[in-house]
């Protein structure tokens, strides 16, 4: 009886250490664990094959019965696999080919073309063909049509044909014809700027699909990871080597491998939809993603500056702006000469085959020119040229505000490539220091030197750097893209 007490005293010890363990999860904080004797890694996983063939923990099966009180992973709906290869090059053609964005630009690009047309109508020869029939009551004139002369009516049906031709304008409408052609080079520009916003947004798309792909394979590795030494732990508790507790730690970490795997599953469902959305097809299509970024990723931009001045005479939405400015400024030019004079001529001919007896020739002919004096009109021109000019200066404060933003931009996106590359080689280092500690902690379990609390949290480090490490790849990929967007490339 006198032993009772020294062997109950560690195994109450461990329990107590277990509870402190649990209330730490919920916020107490982890109790001071027993410091182990100094001992180098390698010492730990020598003893863990050495004590392997005397106490083996049972392998993990699936078909295992499961331990009563443990709980089993369980995958609804299951993961979505196959589908067609998708590689980012036929991702971006695909979405230049079908996403409407696109086809909204150009269909604008025309447009504005036909503005062009319609501004060098009046350079154009004019012609119109009448024909005229009037019955009149003879002897009558018209005498109350609000006009200074009284016109007789005369009985005829004739027809002819009218031709007017703009002889000067003194430059108004070379002008305006000016100006529609900066707004068309600037509407193209504009169709080139929604195209890289396109290919910008799949490239996004594509490396977040991606990322969610990864993070789905990491989530269903480390729910079989978990459920393997849950059912190891669940073995050994049956076996009355570990205890009740240790079983339920390890239910907790294939509880929260589901919830990592549920969240993976959605994030990679809702990836994919986001990527068919930007290329353009209302097909929910699962695509099987051809990862091309494996081996050593290029190094980042070292120097924004001579990114910048590329940016500046690359960006298609700087040319768009600048075109849009060249518009105005012809416009106000334009707007200016309304004052000018307007000198056109014009020429008539036709036949009256049925005429009134005082109308002696059967046909007719004449042509005339007209000179169109402004004078006065409320000061009209004043306000019409005063407001183009107006607009075409804050056009110019907008090309210059852009220019400024595009310095910004390019400088924030080289730095943030910057720093996503340097994550890689942190996320990495953590990475294999994460599984070198989940090694350790495992030899350690199985040998007895250590509790599940440090197991669990080995596994949960190595899970945390996993996801780190693959988000960090993909995450630099992006920014690269971003890079390649802000320069206009």
């Amino acid at each position: 009886m006198s032993k009772q007490p020294s062997m109950r005293a560690p195994r109450v010890a461990r329990i107590i250490f277990a509870i402190g363990a649990i209330s730490a999860s919920a916020g107490m904080g982890w109790p001071q664990q027993p410091k182990l004797p100094e001992a180098p890694a390698s010492h730990w996983l020598a003893l863990a094959q050495a004590a392997a063939p005397s106490a083996p923990m049972p392998p993990a099966t699936p078909t295992a019965p499961p331990v009563p009180g443990q709980v089993t992973a369980a995958v609804p709906g299951g993961v979505p696999t196959g589908g067609p290869r998708l590689t980012i090059e036929q991702a971006e053609q695909m979405a230049i080919r079908n996403n409407p964005n696109i086809s909204v630009a150009r269909l604008l690009a025309l447009a504005q073309a036909q503005v062009t047309r319609q501004a060098r109508a009046p350079e154009l020869p004019f012609a119109v063909s009448n024909l005229t029939a009037v019955g009149d009551h003879s002897g009558s004139r018209i005498t109350g049509g609000g006009t200074l002369n009284s016109p007789r009516i005369l009985e005829k049906a004739a027809a002819g044909l009218t031709v007017g031709q703009l002889i000067t304008d003194f430059g108004r409408t070379h002008n305006l014809v000016r100006s529609a052609q900066s707004n068309a080079r600037a509407q193209l520009e504009s169709e080139r700027a929604t195209e890289l916003d396109i290919i910008l947004t799949v490239d996004q798309a594509f490396y977040q699909a991606l990322t969610t792909q990864a993070l789905l394979r990491v989530a269903q590795q480390t729910l079989a990871q978990r459920q393997a030494t849950g059912d190891q732990v669940g073995a050994l508790t049956k076996a009355k080597v570990k205890s009740d507790l240790d079983l339920s730690f390890a239910n907790v970490q294939i509880s929260q491998a589901n919830l990592l795997l549920l969240d993976a599953k959605n994030n990679e469902q809702a990836a994919m939809a986001e990527l068919n959305d930007v290329m353009g097809s209302e097909q929910d299509q699962h695509y099987t993603l051809v990862d091309e970024t494996n081996g050593s990723p290029p190094p980042a931009p070292d120097n924004a500056e001579p990114l910048v001045q590329t940016a500046f005479g690359q960006r298609p939405d700087l040319a768009s702006l600048n075109d849009k400015y060249l518009s105005a400024k012809q416009y106000s030019t334009a707007e200016r000469d309304l004052w000018m004079p307007t000198i056109s001529a014009m020429t008539g001919v036709g036949a009256t085959p049925v005429r009134d007896d005082l109308i002696e020739s059967s046909w007719y002919f004449g042509a005339g020119a007209n000179i169109n004096i402004p004078v006065f009109n409320g000061f009209l021109f004043n306000a019409d040229a005063q407001e183009a000019k107006l607009r075409a200066q804050a056009a110019q404060e907008d090309v210059r505000s852009l220019r400024d933003t595009i310095a910004r931009d390019v400088r924030t996106a080289v730095l943030n490539a910057q720093t996503a590359f340097q994550r890689i080689g942190v996320t990495q280092e953590m990475l294999n220091q994460a599984n070198f500690a989940l090694d350790l902690a495992t030899a350690r379990y199985k040998i007895g030197l250590s509790s599940i609390v440090e197991l669990t949290q080995a596994q949960l480090a190595q899970t945390q750097a996993e996801i780190a490490n693959t988000s960090a790849r993909y995450s630099y990929q992006t920014a690269l893209a971003e890079v390649r967007y802000e320069t206009g490339q």
